[in-house]
């Protein structure tokens, strides 16, 4: 029995607000995109309870809520959304081949990636118990939930002291849990950090887990790993900043990656170092890593694609 292929103008991989804001324009464009969604259809956007700052929605909206709303967009220009994984990819030839879900192979004239990025946590039940109810892995986004009260943050690189300055201008106290004696942050982050008065910094801390009510954090319980002492610090929030990790493993070999798997694109434009292959969203973004960017991201990456058609076929033209 041959293996079923199938040939697609333009593929998106991955949904979330890149993915599907590059369907609604590739298929007003008349691309007839076709889009696989991944394990988590929405990204991580469906994991958040309240959205408070997207353009749009004056009253906020639940983050599974406005993924249903840029779903049927998408699908009311005609995007064919698919449930399903790709498992490889083959980027050695035009046009590029896609395998889905370990069977079925897609050629494509043009890949819009869009896998996104995943938090690291902890790993503690509680973590997840808590998540979208005082726990949180990004304060920008809902560091606003916490105006007035005193959260907890843990890590200690650039990130979490980013976040950390960000969350001391709305909350009353910030403790920062760092598991050894010094950050890893940078001299300037580190300084900042220190010379905010309401960010008290915990060294020698780990988590051991998040206490709550029930519906919400409460407190946090820590492990002084010097003296082997536990105790708990009275939060209303709990925000873990050790990194995220990007959805890119699936690409290694093909693209072009930072130290830490971020695809790179060319500057100014979605563009991977491999033609007719565009990146959009937290796959690509490690700094603001926001739903309205990857939004923006994804708008790119279809104009970027449908330029690059329509230059292929004004060759084609000129050729024949």
């Amino acid at each position: 029995m041959s293996q079923e292929i199938e040939h697609v103008k333009c593929l998106i991989i991955g949904s979330g607000p890149a993915g599907y804001t590059a369907a609604i324009y590739a298929a007003r464009a008349e691309l007839k995109p076709v889009m696989y969604t991944g394990m988590e259809p929405g990204g991580q956007l469906t994991q958040t309870t309240d959205v408070d700052n997207f353009p749009g929605y004056p009253g906020g909206v639940m983050g599974p809520e406005m993924m249903e709303d840029f779903r049927k967009q998408a699908e009311r220009f005609g995007t064919d959304i698919r449930f399903g994984y790709v498992s490889s990819v083959d980027f050695s030839s035009m046009p590029h081949k896609v395998v889905v879900d370990d069977i079925k192979t897609i050629t494509a004239d043009t890949v819009i990636i869009s896998t996104g990025a995943t938090a690291k946590w902890l790993g503690l039940p509680s973590e997840q118990k808590y998540n979208g109810f005082g726990v949180s892995a990004c304060a920008v986004c809902d560091g606003f939930f916490f105006k007035g009260l005193d959260v907890a943050i843990v890590g200690a690189g650039d990130t979490a002291a980013e976040e950390a300055t960000y969350l001391a201008k709305l909350c009353k106290k910030v403790y920062m849990l760092v598991r050894r004696d010094e950050f890893r942050a940078s001299k300037a982050m580190v300084s900042r950090v220190l010379n905010t008065p309401n960010i008290e910094v915990v060294y020698h801390t780990e988590t051991l887990e998040i206490l709550g009510n029930g519906k919400n954090v409460t407190a946090v319980k820590v492990l002084n790993n010097q003296t082997n002492v536990e105790s708990e610090i009275a939060v209303d929030g709990f925000f873990v900043a050790i990194g995220h990790k990007p959805n890119t493993d699936i690409f290694k070999g093909w693209l072009e990656m930072d130290e830490t798997g971020y695809l790179k694109t060319i500057p100014g434009s979605t563009k991977t170092n491999v033609e007719g292959v565009f990146a959009a969203g937290d796959v690509q973004d490690h700094y603001y890593r926001q739903a309205v960017t990857a939004a923006g991201s994804g708008c790119m990456a279809a104009l970027d694609a449908e330029r690059y058609l329509a230059a292929k076929e004004d060759e084609v033209k000129v050729l024949s």
